[in-house]
């Protein structure tokens, strides 16, 4: 009896602390969003910035800092979205407008972005990383011309 009453206080409490957290979250400042994608497209340059000196011949291919940074960066490119909310609409920051007016066109480009860093982490190769890095590149370059201001 004390088991089954101790597991239902017990899943009742985690049930509570994830209701209070979700709804947390739901409230997230406007300027802390934005920091925080900030931050997320920050250390997405920090890995992509040695990948795209191997993929153009400026330092010599490394298989496992190919590896390591394609792992981080499948993680960070799935980070920032849930950052572009509405209410961040008005902060500073060089989101263009479209980013919110165009949100199938914004969701459509972060697929194109998410499909390609999956190509750069199924890459066994010299020359297949050289070419997923290239996508990459490209998706990454194709969103920043649309939705970011220079």
């Amino acid at each position: 009896m004390n088991k089954k009453f101790f597991s239902a206080c017990l899943a009742l409490a985690l049930g509570a602390g994830a209701s209070y957290a979700t709804s947390v979250y739901a409230q997230a400042k406007p300027d802390v969003l934005v920091k925080q994608r900030q931050a997320v497209m920050t250390l997405q340059g920090k890995y992509f910035g040695p990948l795209a000196a191997m993929a153009s011949g400026k330092a010599p291919y490394d298989a496992a800092v190919a590896v390591r940074n394609a792992a981080f960066l499948d993680a960070l490119i799935k980070m920032p979205w849930d950052g572009f909310q509405p209410s961040t609409k008005d902060e500073k920051s060089r989101a263009l407008p479209a980013v919110f007016d165009d949100a199938a066109k914004f969701k459509e480009a972060q697929e194109r972005a998410q499909t390609a860093m999956s190509h750069l982490v199924a890459a066994k190769d010299e020359a297949a990383f050289k070419a997923a890095v290239g996508e990459v590149n490209k998706s990454c370059g194709g969103c920043h011309e649309s939705f970011r201001a220079k």
